[in-house]
């Protein structure tokens, strides 16, 4: 499930010069394809701002979300992995971005739920950490599906 909503929507790039850049490069395949509207990486933004990086789920790895304000048109996913982390605030490093983006709070949930459980196990943690183009991540979330 994970793997299909992924598929096209994974970047690889050296260095970002904010969390806000590596937030908007995670997020650009998906405004790519009408997935989500540019407001919804705005959204993401602020949500950090006003609550803090709790989008910091793992030491990291950063799963940038927010709620649709009619700005996700079709529930979608995307992943960035940076060479070199960038920091979010409170000192947290982050070096790997899923995006999710729901149509509505059930999706949301779903994504979240299905997500975290994957990246709670190191083994699979340490491959997509050492995946090196999209096709050995999808591989690694194709075997945990």
């Amino acid at each position: 499930m994970l793997a299909e909503h992924l598929e096209g929507n994974i970047r690889f790039l050296s260095s970002v010069d904010s969390w806000e850049d590596g937030i908007q490069e995670a997020a650009a395949p998906l405004v790519d394809k009408g997935s989500i509207t540019p407001g919804y990486i705005d959204d993401m933004i602020q949500s950090v701002n006003k609550n803090g990086p709790y989008i910091v789920i793992v030491p990291g790895i950063a799963m940038p979300h927010a709620k649709n304000e009619g700005s996700v048109v079709k529930t979608s996913v995307s992943y960035l992995k940076l060479e070199e982390p960038v920091m979010f605030p409170k000192e947290n490093e982050v070096h790997t971005f899923f995006v999710l983006a729901a149509e509505d709070s059930t999706g949301h949930l779903d994504l979240i739920s299905d997500l975290s459980s994957i990246l709670m196990e190191d083994d699979i943690k340490n491959k997509l950490e050492e995946a090196k183009n999209e096709q050995e991540v999808l591989d690694v979330l194709k075997m945990v599906e």
